[in-house]
C-alpha cells in the first residue's frame, strides 16, 4: 500500500512539474518576442528606466566632452580610453560600464588587476565612467582605497 501511494505521489510531483516548466518555456518565448520590454533587474529602481535612453546619450556626450582626442578615439575604437593616475602614474583602462570596468595595466599595457569603484546613486555608464576617470587623475589613493581589488582570467594572461 505504501508503495502504491508513493508512486502515485511521485507522478503527481512529476505532472506538476512538468506543467511548471511548460509555463515557464512558454512565458520565457513571451517575453522574448516583446522587443520594448524593460528589464526586470530594473524593477528595484522604477524611476531609473523612464528615458533610460536620452539619459544614456547625454553621460556619454558629457563624458566626451572630458576626454582627450587620442582619449575619445581609443573609447570610439574599442569601448575604453586609458587614464594615468595622479599619484602613482600608473595607467588604468577604463571600458565602458558601471561596475568592474577598471583595469590596471602593466608595463607592457596588459591588464594585471582589476578595480570597482563608483559613485552612489543609479547613473548612466558615461557617467560613472566620468566620476571614475576625474577619481583617478584628481586623487588616486583616496579612489583606491574605497574600490573593491579583484583578479580575473583574462588579467593573468601573458599575451593577447
Amino acid at each position: 500500500m505504501f508503495r502504491r501511494l508513493w508512486r502515485n505521489a511521485d507522478e503527481r510531483l512529476r505532472l506538476f512539474l512538468s506543467e511548471r516548466e511548460r509555463r515557464a518555456r512558454i512565458l520565457r518565448d513571451r517575453m522574448r518576442r516583446q522587443p520594448d520590454r524593460i528589464d526586470p533587474s530594473l524593477q528595484f529602481a522604477p524611476s531609473f528606466r523612464f528615458g533610460y535612453g536620452e539619459r544614456e546619450a547625454r553621460g556619454l556626450q558629457l563624458l566626451k566632452e572630458w576626454l582627450t582626442p587620442e582619449q575619445i578615439a581609443q573609447y570610439e575604437a574599442k569601448s575604453y580610453f586609458e587614464v594615468t593616475g595622479c599619484h602613482s602614474g600608473k595607467r588604468y583602462r577604463i571600458s565602458h560600464g558601471t561596475s568592474m570596468n577598471i583595469r590596471e595595466l602593466d608595463g607592457a599595457g596588459r591588464p594585471r588587476v582589476g578595480w570597482c569603484f563608483m559613485p552612489k546613486g543609479h547613473l548612466v555608464a558615461g557617467d560613472v565612467m566620468l566620476a571614475q576617470k576625474i577619481a583617478l587623475e584628481t586623487d588616486e589613493r583616496g579612489a583606491l582605497t574605497a574600490a573593491n581589488k579583484f583578479f580575473s582570467f583574462l588579467d593573468c594572461r601573458t599575451s593577447y
